[in-house]
């Protein structure tokens, strides 16, 4: 049998999407929590303070970095994770990233940049997968308006949705794989403007509430209304937003 894979992230919605396709697939599979529950699939370790992460990581193959806490505390919990896998005979490293972290200057992606940079000097065996946003994203940013009288979406913004099963999917092939640095960029199939995805969700909602374009301030805005989170030349999903409101 081949070394379990360690899996960060894994009751959030990417891993929860991942871990029963690493199971189909024959891998042993471990989940990081800081307070697991009484199985025998968990481990107890924090990726803040780095309790119990040299216990986690011992024996693994290959670790799954999928936990994120938007931004707050990304880049110390991505080096203690790093620093353990070394101590621990230097495993593959996964990293799930996003498409424009180097081209959209938002707190978040600066984050998930400076993530990048640990695991390209740490001398692990890496692999970094960036993808565009998730389809639950979109959704997100339209439920968290259900009180407001319109949904409101950024001007001159589109974004390229893909479908979480279908990245689980991608991950699952990596961790059989051989390390690749930089694995090409995962995008939904369509680059759709932001008003266009919300009035297909206001529709999917039968809801009658207008979709207003605003147009927004900041660099942040004019990074994404240039299409620098964007991934139109990889456009491997297949679930389409309407697809994806529709299941």
């Amino acid at each position: 049998m081949t070394n379990p894979i360690l899996v960060t992230g894994g009751t959030g919605r990417l891993g929860r999407a991942l871990v029963p396709r690493l199971l189909s697939a024959g891998h042993a599979v471990r989940l990081l929590s800081r307070q697991p529950p009484p199985d025998d699939r968990t481990w107890r370790g924090d990726l803040l303070t780095g309790d119990g992460l040299a216990q986690a990581v011992t024996g693994v193959g290959v670790i799954i970095h999928c936990a994120t806490g938007n931004g707050r505390g990304d880049t110390e919990a991505t080096r203690n994770l790093i620093q353990a896998a070394v101590r621990a005979g230097r495993p593959h490293l996964i990293y799930v990233s996003i498409v424009g972290v180097d081209r959209v200057a938002l707190s978040y992606y600066r984050a998930k940049l400076a993530c990048e940079r640990l695991l390209e000097a740490s001398g692990l065996p890496w692999t970094i997968q960036r993808t565009t946003q998730f389809h639950d994203l979109i959704v997100w940013m339209c439920d968290i308006q259900r009180w407001l009288p319109a949904i409101v979406m950024p001007a001159g913004v589109s974004f390229q949705p893909i479908d979480t099963g279908e990245v689980a999917a991608r991950l699952a092939d990596l961790a059989s794989a051989a390390p690749v640095g930089r694995a090409p960029d995962m995008g939904g199939p369509e680059v759709r403007a932001a008003a266009d995805l919300a009035r297909a969700y206001a529709r999917a909602r039968s809801s009658h509430r207008p979709v207003l374009a605003v147009p927004l301030p900041g660099s942040a805005i004019r990074g994404y209304r240039q299409g620098g989170h964007l991934a139109p030349d990889h456009t491997v999903g297949r679930i389409t937003f309407d697809q994806f409101l529709a299941a």
